[in-house]
């Protein structure tokens, strides 16, 4: 319950005065340093008593363990935000133990700063960002062609490449979440001979996959099709996290050793 009001929170926090400014106009702007020491600490919602945020430096911190942390500066009484998009809040009382800040849907929000030593719990995975492993996945795939035996193999192996995505709610609230990418190993052997062999990642698919689509999409899986006068016929999947929306892509190796990658159509 109590993780669901911060997430609950959170959101309302990056729903707030969401918009951009140029860098040339932020760049003649000084930044607040008084302000930005008086943020330090954790800070709770005044009506449910929830950790919303920790800043520690240049950084907040939320109590959502997906989302990621932001750099952020005060500047002549507004909170910028630097994530995928820069994103401003209007403050309207700040103080050694209150900050209140004007969200874009005309409400204020009531933060006061803990005391509670045992408050920072809530923020320890924060600082975990090296994801969970697993075993890494083999398939082995046995085919015959023209009488000769073949095996062709696929490893999925779990990386520390993070992949922020921007997802956005009903009422339009933005959040940054962090997943973690794969790396596919695919080979192929004729007997003990190797007629093939190579990581595969996503940014090997920028020739036929929008560039936006690949930065927030994952490479969640590649299998092999099969086998027939061209080579060895693989496909890869790339999903967006949490979504339905996911692209095939098709990689050929022949059998002189040469990798073909095309867009399924």
């Amino acid at each position: 319950m109590m993780k669901n009001v911060a997430v609950s929170l959170m959101a309302i926090l990056f729903a707030a005065c969401g918009g951009n400014k140029s860098p040339h106009s932020l760049q003649q702007e000084k930044e607040d340093l008084s302000a930005k020491e008086l943020l330090q600490g954790i800070w709770l919602d005044d009506e449910t008593e929830s950790p919303l945020m920790r800043v520690e430096g240049d950084t907040i911190y939320y109590a959502d363990a997906q989302s990621t942390p932001i750099a952020f500066k005060i500047m002549r009484d507004i909170l910028y935000t630097y994530g995928n998009d820069t994103t401003y809040y209007k403050i309207d009382k700040q103080g050694e133990h209150i900050f209140w800040f004007h969200s874009i849907t005309d409400n204020v929000i009531k933060l006061h700063k803990s005391e509670d030593l045992n408050d920072s719990i809530y923020f320890v995975r924060q600082k975990l960002v090296i994801p969970t492993y697993t075993e890494v996945t083999k398939r082995d795939s046995v085919v015959t062609y023209n009488g000769i035996r073949y095996r062709a193999y696929v490893y999925i192996n779990p990386s520390k490449m993070r992949v922020i995505k921007t997802t956005y709610s009903e009422d339009g609230i933005s959040m940054d979440n962090v997943y973690y990418d794969n790396v596919m190993h695919i080979c192929v052997y004729e007997g003990k001979k190797s007629l093939f062999a190579s990581d595969i990642t996503k940014q090997m698919f920028d020739k036929v996959l929008p560039v936006d689509f690949l930065a927030q999409s994952i490479l969640s899986d590649t299998k092999f099709v099969k086998v027939n006068r061209n080579g060895f016929h693989y496909q890869a999947v790339l999903a967006i996290p949490e979504t339905s929306i996911y692209s095939i892509v098709n990689m050929e190796v022949s059998f002189k050793g040469d990798l073909e990658i095309t867009s399924s159509k």
